[in-house]
């Protein structure tokens, strides 16, 4: 994954060309979207106590916005080269070799766009017959459109950005079309050339196609091996991406980017430097502090790192603490606040889980992970106080007056998890709605408040920048849902819940078991596909075991936060590695003590079960 950020949409001066002119009204219609989905929901609550009444199908609508952010964000994703892998085995090749392996993924991941475009078009043609309408007489059908038309978008850049010449890219172009001719008209049985096609999709995965492929390729392959319409890995995607919960997710990442792309960071390190700046540990204790912040609203999406680690480190090294430690601190705080609300994964769960069965809401699982999560930022920032200097750290002392200074002029993104949570459990908004106040309050306060943003400039490039990351995402989610599905159909949840039931009678070792795979889990997989396509595997197993489906949720999640740490696909290391210019081997290394600290938290999470049901008792 690379790292270039995209221009800025405001009207270039410099924008001449037809692919210039593109680009402005893709990050445009990006902006436009995802201020939409703001509006939206606000002016339903406005309308609803004040006049009783409400926007034909607004949430209907707002549901629709997700599916165009989510493709077209992912279409940008694919632009910008910025398509998440899952493999990092190409930065070990050179020369000649390095060059092969790009024009080898990107073709592969061609070939599987092409496929999903297929699929979207044959599952829009399809329901152009049934004639529904969104709102105020839009077909449903024309927006379901923008399926094919952002795999047909994703599929062109991948070869574009196969290699910078055109003999690379008529080479991926060649390999790209050999594929869907060969899985168009095969040569031999689709049977007998599935095990061959997962071959090739495992070699394009190890050296690092995009993880929608990786999803998207072993449906296609899998429902194509047993002569299944592949229009239904489509129609997956459609029915995740219209969820009514799904819009939460990327309203709280804007939120959260807001906040990053603004002036927050300084005011909130000011802030927390100051009331525990004189403990020994406490630079660490404000490292840990300020990550689990961000990323409570990020989304632990590797934002915290990018934004706070140029700002942080030099803290960490001036108050006498080693390179490696500041450098593990760091990369492992980036995924701190990942069970805090409103973070984004345990929205997800809520979603997935409830389909496959377990009926956990989102103020469950939200409630359900707050002393968890408190638990691993203390443990956290033990691990600090104990790595701290004796005596040579450079300690500030308490002043009030600076105290009080910090916290006033950063009382009101201090006052961002209040609004947040108020909206949640107040009971006078759904979560979107919620959502939507969230976005809209940190959109205020940057801009006008502060006025650390630009309305005409930088608002429209954070909200760029937020539908790219979004997208990303929502692309992974539709692509994996498919694959869910096939697993269903072949009942392998319902095997694995009766072999498990068979080979382990104790709840307790199942939940240890659990880990174990889990962690397995987070080495190979990031946290949006695991929830997809694991949740529905574990659900049924928990549920035959009798464990509180939200003590199963938090316990999934902990070990998910995990993951961002653990090699190979860790997040968080790639992009520690990128933000700091180590290699990922140093990088691993001064992560490891984390890791142990963080996973003797995730197993007191799973032995303590009232640590995650204490507070949801209260909803029930």
């Amino acid at each position: 994954m690379t790292n270039s950020q995209p221009e800025t949409p405001g009207v270039p001066n410099g924008v001449t060309s037809l692919p210039g002119l593109f680009r402005y009204l893709e990050n445009l219609v990006i902006s436009l979207v995802l201020g939409i989905m703001v509006v939206l929901p606000l002016a339903e609550i406005v309308l609803r106590r004040t006049l009783s009444t409400g926007i034909s199908n607004s949430s209907g609508i707002v549901q629709h916005m997700v599916l165009i952010v989510g493709m077209l964000g992912g279409a940008v994703a694919a632009r910008d080269d910025r398509l998440l892998s899952l493999s990092t085995f190409s930065t070990f090749l050179t020369g000649r070799w390095k060059t092969a392996a790009h024009v080898f993924t990107n073709a592969v991941a061609c070939a599987v766009a092409f496929f999903l475009c297929v699929a979207g078009a044959q599952y829009s043609a399809s329901a152009s017959q049934e004639g529904n309408t969104l709102a105020y007489g839009v077909p449903i059908w024309a927006i379901k459109y923008i399926l094919p038309l952002g795999f047909a978008l994703i599929a062109l850049r991948l070869i574009m950005h196969a290699s910078t010449t055109v003999r690379g890219r008529a080479i991926a172009t060649l390999i790209a079309c050999a594929i869907v001719a060969a899985g168009t008209h095969p040569f031999a049985s689709p049977g007998s050339l599935e095990l061959p096609a997962l071959g090739l999709l495992l070699v394009a995965i190890a050296l690092g196609a995009p993880i929608f492929t990786a999803l998207g390729g072993a449906a296609l392959i899998l429902f194509w091996a047993q002569d299944t319409p592949i229009a239904s890995i489509s129609i997956s995607h459609y029915e995740m991406a219209v969820n009514p919960s799904l819009p939460a997710i990327p309203l709280f990442t804007l939120a959260g980017y807001f906040l990053a792309e603004g002036g927050a960071s300084k005011r909130l390190v000011s802030v927390f430097r100051a009331l525990v700046g004189q403990f020994r540990g406490g630079t660490a204790i404000v490292t840990v502090l300020v990550c689990a912040f961000f990323t409570t609203f990020t989304g632990a999406s590797g934002v915290t790192i990018l934004a706070l680690g140029g700002l942080l480190m030099p803290v960490l090294v001036a108050s006498r603490y080693s390179e490696r430690d500041s450098l593990g601190l760091l990369t492992a705080a980036g995924s701190l606040g990942l069970l805090f609300p409103p973070c984004l994964p345990p929205i997800l769960y809520s979603i997935v889980s409830t389909t496959a069965g377990s009926r956990v809401s989102l103020e469950q699982i939200f409630l359900g992970g707050l002393l968890p999560g408190v638990l691993l930022v203390g443990l956290m920032s033990w691990w600090g106080i104990l790595k701290a200097p004796k005596a040579a750290e450079a300690r500030e002392r308490f002043v009030p007056r600076r105290a009080a200074t910090a916290l006033w002029e950063a009382k009101w993104e201090l006052l961002l998890p209040v609004v947040a949570l108020l909206a949640l459990f107040g009971g006078f908004a759904t979560p979107v709605e919620a959502a939507a106040i969230t976005a809209l309050y940190a959109f205020v306060v940057e801009t006008f408040i502060y006025r650390d943003l630009e309305l005409t400039k930088q608002v429209p490039r954070v909200m760029t920048e937020c539908g790219l990351l979004v997208g990303g995402v929502l692309l992974i989610l539709g692509v994996a849902m498919g694959f869910t599905n096939y697993l269903v159909d072949a009942q392998v949840p319902d095997n694995a819940a009766a072999w498990v039931q068979a080979s382990i009678h104790s709840p307790w070792v199942f939940l240890l078991a659990l880990n174990g795979f889990l962690l397995i889990v987070g080495c190979l997989m990031d946290i949006y596909s695991a929830i997809i396509v694991v949740v529905p595997l574990i659900v049924p197993i928990g549920r035959a075991f009798g464990i509180d489906p939200v003590h199963l949720g938090i316990v999934f999640l902990a070990n998910m936060e995990l993951g961002y740490l653990t090699p190979p696909v860790g997040m968080n290391l790639f992009l520690s590695s990128y933000r700091f210019s180590k290699p990922m081997p140093e990088v691993v290394r001064a992560v490891l003590p984390m890791l142990a600290v963080l996973l003797a938290g995730v197993l007191m999470i799973t032995y303590i079960p009232w640590l995650t049901t204490w507070l949801p008792g209260y909803l029930r």
